[in-house]
């Protein structure tokens, strides 16, 4: 049995990431669902946080950073995931991050179209887990104004490949949610520590 400790949107805060740098010791691989910055600034800082993970790390970008700046600001070994895929201690991992659909927060925001993410989602064929910055559709995906803003390319792709879990992060108002999808088990993670055995 392995444990993988998950997290999202950590915006800079030191005081959440040596809580997850603390909690990493007991873990076997450690998971960010992007959002480690704040608007495109404080990358190295925030990855500087986080140098106390000695177990893998498995990263996808937010919209706050883009992927080319979360891999050229990431440590060593770490896996970068962005409409790519990797095999971590047997565990198959798809990412996919940025804001889908486009966010309103301007020029900075690293966001796509829904389209753009279904092309990316669709070179994924299988995953034991699905990690997104964005939720998908109707799941952990509604704002303080009761408004739905997840992806429906996020969710055909829970729905096609059914993986075992499928994480996210980007809305705050829905963090902690929990759900199901068919047989995956869904996240919308937040900046806590948040553990999953594996296998379930």
């Amino acid at each position: 049995m392995m444990r993988i400790l998950a997290f999202s949107d950590l915006h800079m805060d030191r005081a959440r990431a040596a809580d997850l740098v603390a909690a990493s010791l007991e873990a076997d691989i450690v998971i960010g669902a992007g959002d480690y910055c704040n608007a495109r600034q404080g990358l190295d800082q925030a990855m500087a946080m986080l140098a106390g993970i000695m177990v893998p790390l498995v990263l996808v970008p937010g919209n706050a950073e883009s992927a080319a700046e979360l891999e050229a600001a990431a440590p060593e070994g770490v896996h970068v995931l962005h409409g790519s895929s990797a095999t971590v201690d047997g565990i198959r991992m798809f990412g996919l991050g940025y804001g889908v659909p486009p966010t309103p927060f301007g020029a900075w925001s690293c966001d796509m179209t829904e389209g753009e993410a279904a092309e990316m989602l669709a070179r994924c064929k299988s995953a034991d887990i699905l990690i997104s910055h964005s939720p998908p559709k109707g799941f952990g995906d509604v704002t303080s104004e009761g408004k739905s803003v997840g992806s429906t390319a996020i969710r055909d792709a829970i729905e096609r490949l059914q993986p075992r879990l499928a994480l996210c992060g980007h809305i705050h108002d829905s963090w902690g949610a929990r759900g199901t999808m068919g047989r995956t088990r869904l996240a919308n993670l937040g900046p806590k520590v948040n553990w999953f055995e594996w296998p379930e």
